[in-house]
């Protein structure tokens, strides 16, 4: 490291201690920084490589490379590992059984630059540690195979911390390391150690120095940092020392960093003045810096410095001491000693003895240390715990940075004798300490800070986020300073000029101010004129000769001439000054002074314009003129605001009130009008004379003018003549003052009003106008307006003169405007228009409000005047309006008292009211319902009489406001409860006005809040109604369940309902409205939900229009809001788009469906299972139904009636089919039932006559077919025959397809349901790989070889050879040599080679990296081969081993994939095929049947057969199963089965769920037939009943037994077999062969047959037949292909399940499996490499490699991945399937003829589909994200783990052994003859295995 610049002699001033606040200054957003973080990983070390910049993180189970922005660039995957802390390292699990799979955390992280190594060591195997490439890291470069003791490194416990260093010596690396006591095994490593890094042991400490520990117990060092000096290594470590010392103390340990043997160990203690123990530390130049704890309960910190002079000085002393004076100080007390319970002790040596052996010797002592702690007093403290300190020296000055416990990093400025933090900032997660590894870059600029959860890449500086010098210079960042003549917040280094004064502003130098211009001069000016400005700008800096400032003015640049503080600039012409913005009278523009393109110093200078003053103030120019802020003087003989001394041509002026030498200024000297001198208020239609005070009118003598009044009336503006009279005085004196009196005038505004102010004002002339010193109004007033009646008029304001005037038209009138006889003074008698309302309770209290005219002037004049049905009504003061409005409060009264409502006000006759008012008792009586949820929302009916009584009603529910639904009834009472706080009863109380009436009989009872446990289903269409079932609990007691929809709907499909519509009397409540707007924007669909129990709704879907966009779905439990995911389990409900059907007619809707009687309707649609269930979808053909067989994607299958329907309408003679689906109904169309052709009996006359017809018929064709000749007719007619005939099996054909696979979906769903519980029965993975491997070996393909007398001795050392064996395996030298010379043997068959490629890829299974690359090697040389030959035939065959390891090799990783996506249709497919041959006749001796897909197993015949149903006993005493009680299981058979294919098909349907393996055989079990109590036949396949015919035997069946349908069968076990039932699994490795198939041998000259003999199959069994029947067999004897229809109604039957298969393997919808992409991307490349550009030989590659090598195997072969029995008849179905996929790979165009193979012939139609599926398949891979070395190494890592089968990899590597040793010499001498070989003594280790397994004795 290099030497930095000291800062020590800081630290000798005496420190001054800085306590910082709690939290911290803000932390600011740095732009630059970056982050890296990884999922469920926990980051342990950080470590940089200096040259390179590239950050190495070790977490737990990862090591990640990351470049200096922290993008990844590489990862290797360590762990988890089988590994115990209390285990030595091992290879055999055995060896340590508590072993387990432990997570391995890094504990170790260096970087050796010289070796260009990553050093990583992790806490499993014992803390050993491993090399890898730093250019890359998942490159292994070391790894201890068997680690010794010596090379255990760190710390096995994560909890214990390791520290190291990489020391570089000249001629080689060190490691030293220091470490904890952790874990039993560790007493035996030190807690120092140097260590080898090279040599044929890195990392181990053989002859190398270690520090030797008396007792480990008493020494636990606890390390926490190590730091490499120029000459030393320091560790900082916290123990408790000998027994002597109790407590904790600190220590730095020193060590030469030379000394390889530990001669120097020297250790003082560190004590930080009045803190706890040292936290973390730093090596900063020159200095120490340690984090200490501190505070109370040490949960704070505090930061010393040590100067490194005094810590060398400490050691040197102690060392000193212990060397020359037997470790006393001058006092004679004890300094230095000799610590770790060691037999050394200090001694005397001479005194220059330090000197001569600076670093120590054997003959020194050793370990030292000192008794005198090195103190320091701290420079700061924090709040937080430190967990980090890192520090940096930049321009001088020492930065520290302090990462706390809460994730914040403080950056502090270390000045002087104390710090200072200026920063912090929240780096990583609230709570998340960072990592003592805080790394600053090697350029000084950026921190790298580590928590467990990131790495974050900070800047040390962040000034370029501060914009301005006042914010930079706040910012108190030590580092960053204002550049003056750049404008940026920069670092020192980076102002160019910053050695210049003022040219860098820093925070910390008291003379740096940022440069602002402190004043103007002027500080504005007119816009008309052009002028200077002169800037006052302090602390300027100087600019060279050539350089110079200028001046913005916004746009405009004029030169800045600098004396100087002062810049002098000139402003631009008026055409260069922007327009002023509207409303304005100025324009403000920015103002800069400039240096080049960086502004110094910026202010604001304003332009304005006097012309555009006057405008802003219309009422009052002058004043606006001259009170403005610029200097504008008023011209007022003009009437203009001007700029400049004075008023142009002599005119009078007005000055500014900004002009300071003249005393007649501003707006008081302004000519204006001052007041109104008449009246104020004015009446309307009465001539009235205006007169107002002007003064300053002496601007205008001498100057004759006219004077106008104008008043702005509204809609018109009134000029009224006017004249002025001047007032008595001195002009000058009294400042011209007058009365301006206007022309009298009346006033009819257009407008009527009681008061209305008109503006007034006076101008000069016709337009110039006198300020108005004031707002100046005449208020205008109406006496008719707002007095309506003769009390409103009377209490109008008596001084405006309105008189009630009682003429012909009455009125409120000004007094002068009324004729004096008409004046009325008092008033018409009151009048009572409305009292409301009508009724009240008898205890009064009510407030009642009477409503009319003439009901008194003031409330004195009706205090006492109001009485209602004769009792007296107390008037509210409050609500009392003048004449038209008395409310008053009741008194009490009699229950009935009625009568009307009198006003009486003194000296008039009462006003009596035509209504009557009703004193009533209301009474409650019940309530409904009676109980509701505690939260509240319940509809609550209160029953009752008289309710309608009073206006002010309110209901109380316990306690709680029971707000009332509009409108209240006579008889009832609707409210919504609100929530309660607790369960319980609650009163009901209802308040009319002030009584009180309380329902005592029935209180409210508040239930438990309802519950919901489970929804479904969780799907629907978008049309709704969908029944969903809702489970819960205390349901019952909500009052209107619904299930809402929230959506975001376009404007189109909203709805504009009332969310409440309004309740009516009388009339039931109605249902909410299915879609209503909310407030927000958003549409709510709703439907009510139905009770079923307390624990079940029964919810439809609400119909959501189509473009709506789903925001929310809820169930709304009155006040209870529950979301649907919360309901259903976490499943959100989803809306799919509703289903489209087609038409069930091709010709349209219109048209009628001919449908045939026994035929399934087929109906075609999109999406028809998205929404719905099959049993939920309801299908009617008129008024009958159609049952649903069916249902998928795309199809609806469903069985009409027998019989026609009837139609539901009578306008249509046709009855219709409709489909209903929730709320969707589609009408498909008319259906029409076409009637069967019925067959009478004829009379045998009739029958004579139609014989003789006949035969005229028969004569007639004759003869016209000699006359008729014409070949091309009868042709015609002859083809017309054919396509009708041809029609007709067409539509049979298609018929028996939808009917078989209306019942094989009906099977495959009942499946599906079964698999749900049982599962797919997927063989384990080590069955799988055997079985891939080794497909020809039935059984166990590895079996142990049993051992002779004797063996047992040799067995361990056979054992050692192998793993020897094993070893020599992963030299790729060695298995390359072996491989090639294996293949050059010519005895060497193709059988060997797949057997030994087999054994390899068990063998190397834990290897798998290392296979891949062995694979890719032998691939690459095969490739290489072929290129020179025929590169298309690559891979073709199985000609090398490595065709055979790549198949291996693709099993292996696509075992995943087979389980998680394409094992499912595969499986189904499988079943599917089963289930259709077990459905029809199989001829147990032939093997043939009816259905299949295979042409050659075909039964050409057609076999009359039954289906049967057998009841089957299973259960105690059944012979098949124990337990539990007997059940009887249907199981669907064959009359015409044999008895073997019975218990076959019995064995199926009863162990359904179980693997194959695990049933019972068929041959040890007999069927037995049981009929009543007694009967019991046991049935067989031959026995003394079977029907023997001239040498040939029949096989028994069912119906040669006569079963007849619903018989009771039971399996037993078989007599010869024990009783006992036996099953796969009993046997350690089951035989995989089949039972052989019945053979049509001879047994003694019987042959045997079963449905058809095998010589003369066409001809079958003569069963009696009808005539027709006859001529049917003679045809299909004479074209026995008439039956290849059964191959396509097979086919069309299995299309779906096919095409599901394919899809699967060839879809990239999924991810694409890595290993599939890694193959591919490989052969591109070795294309590439060899110059192969013909695109199709890479398709054949890919096949070759892919499809055809693995997927038609899995295809043939079911059971290499299943655990099933494939029959004979289900593998020719799967071999047909597997031809089309192979003929779908190929490119060549797949041609067929009449020639072609039938089974060919079947898949025509589709195949070309099949080759596009394939390209697409092949070019999505190509053009998808490559795959990398380091994903496919870490999956293949994974995959290592899968086969743990330990004793076959033995057993595996015996078997290659055998392989070797029958070549052994050949190989040898390929080995010996390779000078790399040689090297490695390659032939030697085989020898030597050979000695160890042969028991051979060589001369090694």
């Amino acid at each position: 490291m290099a030497p930095w610049p000291l800062f020590a002699v800081y630290l000798l001033l005496p420190p001054l201690l800085l306590l910082l606040p709690l939290f911290p200054q803000p932390s600011l957003p740095f732009s630059g920084t970056h982050r890296f973080t990884v999922p469920n990983t926990t980051f342990n070390h950080l470590a940089l490589a200096p040259g390179r910049g590239t950050l190495y993180v070790g977490a737990v189970n990862r090591l990640f490379q990351l470049s200096p922005e922290l993008q990844l660039e590489a990862t290797a995957v360590t762990g988890p590992v089988i590994d115990s802390p209390d285990c030595v390292p091992f290879r055999d699990p055995s060896d340590c059984p508590q072993a387990q799979l432990t997570d391995n955390a890094n504990q170790l992280l260096l970087v050796s630059s010289r070796a260009q190594e990553l050093v990583a060591c992790g806490q499993v195997r014992q803390g050993v540690c491993e090399k890898r490439r730093l250019g890359d890291v998942a490159t292994v470069l070391y790894q201890a195979e068997d680690p010794g003791d010596g090379q255990f490194v760190a710390a096995n416990t994560p909890g214990v911390a390791t520290v190291g260093l990489v020391v570089p010596l000249p001629n080689r690396d060190l490691l030293l390391v220091a470490r904890g006591l952790a874990g039993k095994l560790s007493a035996g490593v030190p807690p120092l150690s140097v260590r080898q890094l090279a040599g044929p042991q890195p990392f181990s400490s053989e002859g190398l120095g270690r520090l030797v520990v008396g007792d480990f117990s008493d020494y636990n060092n606890s390390y926490v940092a190590a730091f490499a000096g120029a000459r030393f290594a320091y560790f900082i470590f916290r123990r408790r020392g000998a027994r002597v010392q109790a407590e904790y103390r600190s220590y730095v340990a020193r060590v030469c960093l030379g000394d390889a043997n530990l001669y120097s160990y020297v250790e003082v203690p560190l004590a930080c003045q009045g803190q706890g123990l040292i936290q973390a530390a730093f090596l900063a130049p020159g200095t120490l810096l340690g984090a200490f704890a501190a505070g109370p309960n040490r949960a704070h910190a505090a930061l010393c410095a040590f100067p490194l002079a005094e810590l060398d000085s400490s050691v040197e002393r102690a060392r000193r001491l212990c060397y020359t004076a037997g470790g006393r100080g001058a006092s004679g007390t004890e300094e230095a000693t000799v610590e770790y319970g060691v037999t050394s002790r200090c001694i005397t040596l001479p005194l220059d003895s330090p000197e001569s052996y600076p670093c120590g010797d054997e003959h020194t002592p050793s370990p030292i240390a000192g008794r005198q702690p090195l103190e320091a007093r701290p420079l700061l403290q924090l709040r937080q715990p430190v967990s980090a300190v890192a520090a940096l020296q930049a321009d001088g000055h020492t930065i520290a940075f302090l990462g706390d416990t809460q994730g914040q990093l403080h950056k502090v400025f270390v000045n002087s004798s104390q710090g200072q933090v200026y920063h912090s900032q929240q780096v990583g997660p609230p709570g998340a300490a960072i990592s003592p590894d805080l790394l600053v870059d090697s350029s000084g600029s950026h921190l790298y800070v580590l928590t467990a959860q990131q790495v974050v890449r900070v800047p040390v500086a962040a000034c370029p986020q501060f914009d301005d010098c006042h914010s930079c210079l706040q910012a108190q960042d030590p580092l960053c300073g204002w550049c003056t003549l750049q404008g940026r917040c920069t670092q020192k280094g980076q102002c160019k000029r910053a050695a210049q004064l003022h040219q860098w502003l820093w925070s910390y130098e008291e003379d740096s101010h940022c440069l602002q211009v402190q004043s103007l001069r002027p500080a504005q000016q007119p816009r008309q004129e052009q002028g200077q400005v002169i800037l006052s700008v302090p602390w300027l800096p100087t600019l060279a000769e050539d350089e110079y400032f200028h001046c913005a003015f916004g746009d405009y640049d004029s030169l800045a001439h600098v004396q100087g503080p002062h810049v002098a600039c000139v402003t631009p012409p008026e055409d260069q000054v922007p327009g002023n913005p509207p409303g304005t009278d100025h324009v403000t523009l920015p103002l800069a002074l400039m240096f080049e393109d960086v502004a110094v110093a910026t202010t604001n200078f304003s332009f304005y314009d006097c012309s555009a003053v006057q405008a802003l103030e219309v009422a009052a120019p002058c004043h606006a003129c001259v009170g403005s802020p610029w200097r504008c003087h008023w011209c007022p003989e003009s009437g203009r605001c001007v700029h400049g001394e004075h008023c142009p041509e002599g005119e009078r002026t007005v000055y500014s009130s900004q002009e300071e030498d003249i005393q007649a200024r501003g707006p008081g000297t302004c000519p204006q009008v001052e007041a109104l001198a008449g009246p104020h208020s004015v009446p309307v239609g009465w001539d009235i004379h205006l007169a107002l005070h002007v003064r300053n009118l002496q601007y205008f003598q001498g100057l004759p003018a006219s004077y106008n009044c104008w008043l702005e009336l509204p809609g018109e503006l009134q000029r009224l003549p006017a004249s002025l009279q001047e007032t008595t005085g001195d002009r000058d004196r009294d400042g011209g003052t007058g009365l301006i009196h206007c022309q009298v005038q009346q006033f009819h505004p257009s407008t009527s009003q009681w008061e209305l102010p008109v503006p007034i004002y006076v101008t000069r002339g016709e337009t110039q106008r006198l300020d108005n010193a004031r707002t100046l109004h005449v208020t205008l007033y109406d006496c008719a307006v707002g007095h309506p009646d003769c009390s409103h008029c009377q209490a109008a304001n008596g001084s405006l003169g309105c008189l009630w005037c009682g003429d012909s038209q009455p009125g409120c009138r000004y007094g002068p405007l009324c004729p004096p006889g008409a004046v009325q003074l008092l008033c018409p008698t009151p009048s009572i228009t409305e009292i409301e309302p009508l009724t009240g309770p008898p205890e009064g209290g009510l407030a009642l409000t009477i409503l009319g005219s003439n009901l008194g002037r003031t409330f004195a004049d009706v205090r006492d005047a109001v009485s209602v049905a004769g009792q007296p009504c107390s008037p509210d003061p409050t609500h009392y309006r003048t004449s038209t409005r008395i409310v008053c409060v009741t008194s009490p009264a009699p229950n009935g008292t009625t009568g009307p409502v009198q006003v009486a006000i003194k000296s008039r006759s009462p006003g009596i009211s035509a209504q009557h008012f009703t004193y009533q008792d209301p009474v409650l009586l019940s309530l409904s319902p009676r109980w509701g949820p505690q939260a509240g929302g319940t509809q609550l009916t209160i029953h009752g009489q008289h309710l309608q009584t009073g206006g002010n009603i309110s209901a109380f529910v316990g306690g709680q406001a029971c707000p009332i639904l509009e409108p209240t009834c006579p008889e009832a009472i609707v409210c919504r409860t609100m929530p309660q706080a607790a369960p319980g009863e609650a009163a009901v109380l209802v308040v009319f006005g002030h009584a009180e009436r309380k329902l005592l009989t029935s209180p409210f009872h508040y239930t438990t809040n309802p519950r919901l446990l489970a929804a479904e289903p969780t799907v629907s269409f978008r049309g709704g109604g969908r029944l969903i079932r809702v489970r819960g609990t205390g349901l019952d007691t909500v009052w209107q369940p619904l299930l809402s929809v929230w959506l975001e709907a376009e404007a189109e499909v909203k709805a504009l309902r009332d969310p409440s519509p309004r309740r009516s009397c009388g009339m039931p409540a109605a249902d909410p409205q299915a879609c209503v707007q909310l407030p927000g924007g958003l549409l709510q669909c709703s439907t009510v939900c139905s009770v079923n129990s307390s624990s079940l709704l029964l919810c439809r879907s609400p119909a959501v229009p189509d473009r709506a966009r789903l925001k929310r779905v809820f169930f709304s439990l009155d006040n209870v809001h529950v979301d649907f995911a919360s309901a259903s389990g976490g499943q959100d409900f989803q809306y799919q788009p509703n289903p489209r059907l087609a038409p069930l007619s091709r010709e349209g809707l219109s048209r009628p469906y001919r449908l045939k009687p026994g035929h399934v309707l087929d109906v075609e649609g999109e999406g028809l299972n998205l929404g719905i269930s099959k049993e939920e979808v309801h299908v009617h053909i008129g008024d009958g139904e159609c049952l649903v067989k069916t249902l998928t994607l795309t199809h609806l299958y469903c069985e009409p009636p027998p019989r026609a329907p009837q139609a539901v309408n009578g306008s249509s003679a046709l009855p219709q089919f409709v489909v209903q689906m929730g709320n969707v109904r589609l009408a498909l169309g008319p259906v029409q039932y076409e009637s069967e052709p019925m067959l009478p009996t004829f009379p045998m006359e009739a029958q004579v006559g139609l014989g003789m017809g006949a035969a005229v018929l028969i004569a007639a064709v004759l003869l016209l077919t000699l006359m008729y000749r014409h070949k091309s007719k009868q042709a015609l007619r002859d083809y017309q025959k054919v396509l009708v005939q041809l029609e007709n099996l067409e539509i049979g054909v298609g018929d028996q397809c939808r009917k078989e696979f209306t019942d094989l979906m009906t099977e495959m769903t009942d499946l599906s349901s079964d698999l749900e519980a049982s599962g797919i029965p997927f063989l384990d993975y080590g069955t799988y790989a055997e079985r891939a491997f080794f497909p020809g070996h039935s059984g166990c393909p590895l079996q142990p070889k049993l051992e002779g007398p004797g063996e047992e001795g040799h067995r361990a050392t056979v054992h050692q050879g192998l793993t020897q064996l094993s070893n020599l395996l992963n030299s790729k030298l060695f298995l390359l040599h072996l491989i090639h010379t294996l293949e050059e043997q010519p005895s060497f068959s193709q059988r060997d080679r797949c057997h030994v490629a087999s054994l390899l890829s068990l063998a190397l299974h834990g290897k798998l990296e290392y296979l891949t690359d062995i694979m890719k090697t032998l691939l690459s040389d095969l490739a290489a081969h072929y290129v020179r030959k025929n590169p298309k035939l690559m891979l073709r065959r199985t000609e090398t081993m490595v065709e055979k390891l790549l198949t291996n090799w693709l099993s292996i990783c696509l075992y995943a994939f087979l389980r998680e996506v394409a094992g499912e249709p595969l499986y189904m497919l499988f079943r599917a095929i089963q289930y259709q041959v077990d459905k029809g006749p199989v001829d147990a001796v032939t093997g043939k049947a009816k259905r299949t897909l295979n042409d050659s197993h075909l039964l050409r015949e057609d076999v009359e057969f039954r289906p049967l149903t057998l009841m089957v006993l299973v259960g105690p005493g059944a012979g098949v199963a124990t337990g539990g009680e007997v059940q009887r299981v249907p199981a669907r058979v064959l009359d015409t089965d044999t008895i073997t294919q019975v218990k076959e098909k019995v064995l199926d349907q009863i162990y359904k769920g179980t693997p194959f393996s695990q049933r019972p055989l068929v041959h040890t079990l007999d069927l037995e037939w049981r009929s009543g109590l007694a009967g019991h036949l046991t049935l067989s396949d031959e026995d003394l009943t079977s029907v023997t015919q001239n040498q040939w035997k029949r096989l028994n069946t069912l119906q040669h037994y006569k079963v007849p349908d619903g018989a009771t069968v039971g399996l037993i076990p078989q007599l010869h077999n024990g009783g006992a039932i036996s099953q796969n699994p009993a046997q350690s490795c089951p035989s995989g062969e089949n039972i052989p198939m019945l053979e049509d041998g001879e047994e003694g000259g019987v042959r045997l047959w079963h449905l058809v003999k095998a010589t003369e199959e066409p001809e079958g069994a003569k069963a009696p037949r009808s005539s027709l029947q006859e001529r049917e067999r003679a045809r299909a004897k004479a074209i026995p292909e008439i039956y290849l229809t059964r191959l396509l109604s097979m086919k069309g039957t299995l299309q779906k399940f096919v095409d599901d298969t394919f899809q699967a393997i060839l879809s990239v919808n999924r991810p694409v499996p890595l290993a599939v992409k890694y193959l591919f991307d490989f052969l591109d490349e070795l294309a590439e490499k060899l110059g192969i550009e013909d695109p199709e030989t890479l398709h054949i590659w890919k096949t070759n490699s892919l499809l055809l090598r693995f997927w038609v195997n899995a295809l043939k072969n079911p059971q290499l991945i299943f655990d099933v029995h494939v029959s004979d008849n289900v593998d020719a179905i799967l071999a047909v399937i597997a031809q089309t996929f192979i003929d779908a790979c190929t490119i060549s165009e797949h041609k067929v003829g009449r020639d072609s193979p039938v089974n060919k012939l079947l898949y025509a139609r589709e195949i070309p589909r099949y080759k596009q599926m394939v390209e697409k398949y092949y070019a999505d891979i190509r053009h998808s994200s490559p795959a990398s070395y380091q994903e496919m190494n870490s999956a293949l890592a994974e995959l290592s783990g899968n086969y743990t089968s330990a004793p076959h990899c033995l057993e595996a590597l015996q078997e290659l052994y055998n392989h070797i040793h029958r070549y052994y010499d050949q190989i040898i001498s390929a080995l010996e003859e390779d000078p790399v070989g040689q090297k490695m003594q390659l032939a030697c280790r085989l020898q030597q295995i050979a000695a160890l397994v042969e028991n051979k004795v060589t001369d090694l």
